[in-house]
């Protein structure tokens, strides 16, 4: 098989088609999640400290070096924002997988040769 059609059977497979998808959506969440703890939760609690800004938290090692603490509390929030909500979606998920109920597989259809062959070994074992 060529480079090519190999690649493009891989590409093609429902799984990964499946991964982009929830890889261009997880994005997505990302940029809204970052915007909830950066725009919405962070101005509250940044009043109730003081007025206090956390974007602006940093330790000036000397000007052209600084450590921006506050910057990284948004992104821990970021994460764990993010991370509680994957927990619910997969805890949803697997709720639903146990909720299934599993079909029973279908016998496969013998050939009349082996349906009496099945037969006579039934027979043979009942003596």
């Amino acid at each position: 098989m060529s480079m090519i059609k190999e690649f493009k059977a891989f590409a093609m497979k429902g799984n990964v088609v499946d991964m982009a998808v929830g890889i261009i959506i997880g994005a997505a969440f990302g940029k809204i999640v970052s915007s909830l703890v950066n725009d919405l939760l962070m101005p509250p609690i940044g009043m109730l400290m003081g007025g206090m800004d956390f974007s602006k938290l940093v330790i000036v090692i000397n000007p052209e070096v600084s450590i921006r603490y506050g910057i990284f509390i948004n992104t821990v929030l970021d994460f764990i924002i993010v991370a509680f909500c994957i927990f619910m979606v997969i805890k949803g998920m697997n709720k639903l997988k146990k909720a299934e109920v599993p079909v029973a597989p279908e016998a496969p259809k013998l050939s009349k040769e082996a349906e009496l062959l099945t037969d006579i070994r039934e027979l043979l074992k009942k003596k």
